[in-house]
This record gives C-alpha cells, sequence and structure tokens, in this order.
C-alpha cells in the first residue's frame, strides 16, 4: 500500500535578519504560521535498490539537485537502511520560489515519510538533525503548530495557536515569477537597516496577537527581505496596498518573496477582495483564498 503524506506551506507573519555570520548565513528571528495548501507525496517501496523520484511539475528537476532526492538519501545513509529501494513521487500544488516554504515542506515530509514507510528506524531527534542540514525552513514542518524560530531558521519553538487568527481569511497571491532567496540575503548588503534588524521584534508581534487586537498587531508585521525586493518589484507594494485598501489589516512578503498574504478579519471579506484584484491587476497570477 502506497505512504501518502500531506506537504504543507507557510508563510513568515514576521522575518528579522540580525545580521550575517561567518559562515555566511544570517541570523534571524521569525515566526512561522502553517498554511492549509498542500503538496502530496506519495511512497512506495520497491524490489529495485535505490531512490526513484518523479514528480507532475514539469519545471521541477527529479535529480540530486531536489531537497526531496537528498533528503531521502540522507535518511536511508542514516538509518543504514540495506533493504528495498524506495519510489517516491511529489504532486506540487504550491508554486516555486514563492516564499511559501514547498521545498522545505517536502524535504521534511519525506524524512517523516520515509520513516513511516521504513518501521520508524529513526527517532525525533535524529529527524530533527537531518532536517537542519537540509535548509533552514525544514525543521519547522516537522510539527504542524505556529512556531518561533531563531538562528538560522533551524531553531524551532513551537507555539500554542493563535486565537486572534482562528478563523480568519487569508489570500495568497503569487505574482507568476519568483525571488531568488540567494539573490534577496546578497542585496541585503544594501540596506543596512534590514541587514541589522532591532531584536525582539517577534516578541512584539506574539504579544500583540495574543492581546487579540488585529489593528494593533497588524503594525508589527515586518519583513528585512523586502527591502530589496520591493525596490526591484514595486508591483508587489502595490499588491500590498490594494489589499489593505479592501479590508485587510496585514499584508506581507513571505519569505524571501515573490508571494504576498494578506490577512482579513474572515474569509467572505477575503473573497470579495479577489474580483476587484483581478480587474485591477489581471488574472495571469496564483491566487489563494483559506480559513486560518
Amino acid at each position: 500500500m502506497p505512504l501518502i503524506r500531506s506537504s504543507p506551506c507557510k508563510v513568515n507573519l514576521l522575518l528579522n535578519i540580525l545580521g550575517r555570520r561567518p559562515d555566511g548565513f544570517h541570523d534571524l528571528e521569525t515566526l512561522f504560521h502553517p498554511v492549509p495548501l498542500c503538496d502530496e507525496l506519495t511512497f512506495e517501496t520497491d524490489s529495485n535498490s535505490g531512490i526513484q523520484f518523479t514528480c507532475d511539475h514539469p519545471e521541477l528537476p527529479t535529480d540530486r539537485s531536489n531537497l526531496v532526492v537528498r533528503a531521502a538519501e540522507q535518511f536511508l545513509a542514516e538509518a543504514q537502511w540495506t533493504g528495498q529501494g524506495v519510489r517516491i513521487h511529489l504532486t506540487k500544488r504550491i508554486p516555486l520560489a514563492a516564499g511559501l516554504g514547498g521545498g522545505s515542506s517536502n524535504a521534511a515530509q519525506t524524512l517523516v515519510g520515509m520513516n513511516d514507510l521504513l518501521g520508524r528506524p529513526l527517532g525525533n531527534d535524529r529527524l530533527d538533525r537531518l532536517a537542519a542540514t537540509l535548509g533552514s525552513d525544514v525543521n519547522f514542518f516537522l510539527q504542524d503548530q505556529p512556531a518561533r524560530a531563531t538562528g538560522r531558521g533551524e531553531q524551532v519553538e513551537p507555539l500554542a495557536s493563535f486565537e486572534a487568527l482562528r478563523g480568519r481569511g487569508m489570500i495568497l497571491y503569487h505574482p507568476g515569477f519568483g525571488i531568488s532567496t540567494a539573490w534577496a540575503y546578497r542585496e541585503l548588503a544594501q540596506y543596512p537597516e534590514a541587514l541589522k534588524g532591532r531584536p525582539g521584534r517577534v516578541e512584539d508581534l506574539e504579544r500583540a496577537l495574543r492581546s487579540g487586537d488585529l489593528s494593533e498587531a497588524g503594525k508589527h508585521f515586518y519583513n528585512s527581505l523586502e527591502a530589496p525586493a520591493l525596490r526591484k518589484y514595486p508591483v508587489l507594494e502595490l499588491h500590498q496596498s490594494f489589499f489593505r485598501e479592501h479590508g485587510a489589516w496585514a499584508a506581507l512578503m513571505s519569505g524571501s518573496g515573490s508571494t504576498t498574504f494578506a490577512l482579513f478579519p474572515d474569509v467572505v471579506m477575503a473573497q470579495a477582495a479577489v474580483a476587484p484584484f483581478e480587474a485591477r491587476f489581471g488574472a495571469e497570477g496564483w491566487m489563494q483564498v483559506v480559513s486560518l
């Protein structure tokens, strides 16, 4: 029987870069929130040895440059698995280069799916260590709660759900082009205030969300990587302004972009903003409305 796992995405309610590290990464503080939009991974054992990986998205590589393959290889090496091979198929629904963590989520769910498929040879601590070697966001996707993350993003502290966000409507809009994460971080050197942010912003946003005052919380949403991204792609700022004008109490780029997320009091208000948005900007991009 195939094993099927959903692979959700995320938004960064806040992403505050604190400075560049000697190892080339950046210290940061971020507030991740899971979003109920998912890719799907299917796992099966195979009589042939090794890993066979396929994907329905024609632009996604299926060699070792894909995190799914690297996650599977590292899992088998860590587990010292010498048994059957594994077939993995990815059904892709989350856009590429979107700032939504789709690839990181796929990697995390590959670790969890492989562990389940092969009888759970690895404990959670070993999965966590493997995740940290694969990418900065991967550890977050080993659990399903909102979370504060520090370090380069791999030090994850799960948080209780924010009641202020429960049942709220969210629009996710990807304009049809991606933004390279590496480019966004390199460009930060031109923006000293964004490169060396004020520590403690994540706690400010958490407190505001716990208070339930959405208008106050809206003031604390922040993303350091907007500094280079909005300068190069000013249309992203126009998208944010439009959503705020149509009832969103917060609108922000997620991660390194290019997806904008906008939070509305409820799903009805979010859905009501879709038609006028498409009338102004066109319907070529990818847009989803979800309930948190």
